[in-house]
């Protein structure tokens, strides 16, 4: 299930790379959550800035994932499919 967050979580999340993607105007930054039982979920924010206004949003998913870096995979592939889309759904 995909849920929005308010922005100002951010702090909390473990990013494995400090490498934010560029796709078309938009920036994704994906990152991942280890959970209590030893998996890990995984999140994206999404920004983009234009002229005098911005865009920033952060998406997090209940899927858990049993390493790092398949939680990041699923984080840049859904970033991927959220910049991609002509209008992407609204939580």
């Amino acid at each position: 299930m995909l849920t929005q967050v308010d922005a100002g979580l951010r702090p909390r999340m473990h990013q494995i790379s400090n490498t934010a993607i560029s796709m078309g105007q938009y920036v994704v930054s994906p990152a991942t959550h280890p959970t209590d039982c030893g998996r890990f979920r995984a999140s994206f924010s999404v920004h983009r800035s234009q002229g005098n206004g911005s865009y920033c949003r952060v998406f997090r998913f209940d899927k858990a994932f049993a390493s790092r870096e398949a939680a990041r995979l699923f984080a840049v592939t859904q970033g991927w499919l959220q910049t991609c889309m002509p209008h992407p759904p609204v939580c």
